[in-house]
C-alpha cells in the first residue's frame, strides 16, 4: 500500500522461517496480514514473547530462536511455534534444539516418510529432551547468553573492519587521498595495454584420462570458497587434459577473474594452474602490481554486479575485461596502498579468526551442559 507515493505497511506482522536466522529472530522484512486473518490464524494459540520458534523448511530447517517482542505477530506454516510451560526455560529450550543432535533429527526427519519435504509438527513433539530443574536451565541459558554476546561483539568488529576498508579502497584506488611522500599525477590506461589477458578451459569430462592428475584446474567455486589466494583446487587435470583443451597454465601470482556466475569474483594464484573458460588469468607487466589490481577489481564487483542484476550485462566477456580503465599512479605507490589494504585484510582474518575460535568453544560447551555431562552450581 503507498500513501503520497511513500509504501507503508499495515495490517499484523506475518513471520516465516527467513525470519529466524542465527539463532534470533530477524526482523528487518516481514509480510503483514490483515487484523481478521490474523484473529482466524490466532483463535486457539497465540505466539507471544517467550515462545520458541523452530524452523520447519529451507536450509536452515530445525534452527530455533525465542520471542523477544512484544507486538502482535502471527506465524506461517513454515515456522513451528513451541510454548513452554512454567518450568521450562524457553532460553534453555532454544539452545537445545540448536545443538547438533536436534538439527540432525530435524534434517534426517525432514525425509522421513517417503519424501516429507518438511519437519513435522508431530516428529517435533516427540523429541527426547533432558530437562534440568528450572533454576539449573536459566543459568545454562545465562552462560551460553555470555558466549552468544561475545560472538556478536566480534561480528560488529568485523563489519566495521570491513566498512573501514570499503572506505580505504574507495580513497585510495582513486587517487582521492594521496600517501605521504607521492604526487606525482595518475595516468588513465587500459588493462589489456598493461597485463596479458586470456580465458581458461575445460576438457572433456567424458574422457577420464584428462583429470585426476597433477594440475591445478581451477573452477568459480573454488574462488568463492577460498577467496583472495588459491593455492590448491577441487579438480585437477592431466598434461594430456591440459594439451587436448583451450586450458593454458598461468604462472603463480596471476590474477584470476571470474566473467561467469560470480560475476566480479577475484583470486590471486599462489602456484601455477589452468582456469575454466568462465574465468579470465590476467598476468600484470612491469607497470602494474599484483596486489593492486586485486583490490582494484574487486573495488569494481558491487556495480558489476548491479549491471547484471538491471539485465545491462548479465556475464562479462574478455574483450570489456581488456577494456577497463585504470587510473594508475607509479608503481611504488601501487606497491604501498596494497600493503595497506593487505594489512586491513589480516586485520579481518584475525578477527574471523577469534569469531571461529569461539564458535566453537561455544559449541563444545554447549554438549557439556545441555546433555548433562557438565552440572552447573546454582545458588
Amino acid at each position: 500500500m503507498k500513501v503520497n507515493g511513500t509504501a507503508v505497511s499495515v495490517g499484523i506482522p506475518f513471520l516465516s522461517a527467513r525470519n529466524v536466522q542465527n539463532e534470533k529472530l530477524y526482523l528487518k522484512k516481514f509480510l503483514y496480514i490483515s487484523k481478521e486473518l490474523h484473529r482466524k490464524l490466532t483463535k486457539n494459540t497465540k505466539p507471544e514473547n517467550g515462545d520458541v520458534l523452530l524452523t520447519r523448511v529451507g536450509a536452515g530447517i530445525g534452527e530455533a530462536a525465542v520471542v523477544n517482542v512484544d507486538f502482535e505477530f502471527s506465524v506461517y506454516v513454515s515456522l513451528t511455534l513451541i510454548k513452554c510451560g512454567k518450568d521450562i526455560d524457553s532460553n534453555f529450550v532454544k539452545s537445545l534444539l540448536n545443538t547438533n543432535y536436534y538439527r540432525y533429527l530435524a534434517t534426517r526427519d525432514q525425509f522421513a516418510g517417503g519424501g516429507v519435504q518438511n519437519l513435522n509438527v508431530q516428529m517435533v513433539k516427540e523429541y527426547p529432551i533432558p530437562v534440568p530443574p528450572l533454576p539449573e536451565q536459566k543459568k545454562i541459558a545465562r552462560i551460553l547468553s555470555t558466549w552468544d554476546r561475545a560472538i556478536e561483539t566480534v561480528e560488529k568488529l568485523i563489519k566495521n573492519s570491513k566498512a573501514q576498508k570499503k572506505a580505504l579502497m574507495q580513497q585510495l584506488l582513486t587517487g582521492k587521498r594521496r600517501l605521504p611522500g607521492f604526487d606525482g599525477e595518475w595516468e588513465i590506461n587500459r588493462l589489456k595495454d598493461l597485463a596479458e589477458i586470456n580465458s581458461g578451459g575445460t576438457p572433456k569430462t567424458s574422457v577420464t584420462e584428462y583429470y585426476n592428475g597433477d594440475i591445478p584446474w581451477v573452477s568459480i567455486a573454488d574462488m568463492t570458497k577460498q577467496g583472495k589466494y588459491i593455492s590448491a583446487t577441487e579438480k585437477n587435470i592431466t598434461a594430456l587434459g591440459l594439451d587436448n583443451s583451450s586450458a593454458r597454465l598461468y604462472p603463480k601470482h596471476t590474477v584470476l577473474y571470474a566473467m561467469y556466475a560470480s560475476i566480479g569474483e577475484c583470486s590471486i594464484s599462489t602456484v601455477e594452474l589452468c582456469s575454466s573458460q568462465a574465468i579470465l588469468g590476467i598476468r600484470p607487466k612491469a607497470r602494474l602490481n599484483v596486489q593492486f589490481l586485486y583490490y582494484y577489481l574487486s573495488s569494481l564487483k558491487e556495480k558489476i554486479k548491479l549491471q547484471g542484476q538491471q539485465g545491462t550485462q548479465s556475464n562479462l566477456n574478455a574483450g570489456m575485461v581488456k577494456g577497463f580503465k585504470l587510473n594508475l599512479p607509479s608503481i611504488e605507490e601501487q606497491q604501498k596502498i596494497a600493503t595497506i589494504l593487505t594489512t586491513a585484510d589480516k586485520e579481518t582474518e584475525t578477527l574471523q579468526q577469534k569469531i571461529d575460535y569461539l564458535k566453537q568453544e561455544k559449541k563444545a560447551l554447549m554438549q557439556q551442559l545441555l546433555t548433562g555431562k557438565r552440572r552447573v552450581k546454582v545458588t
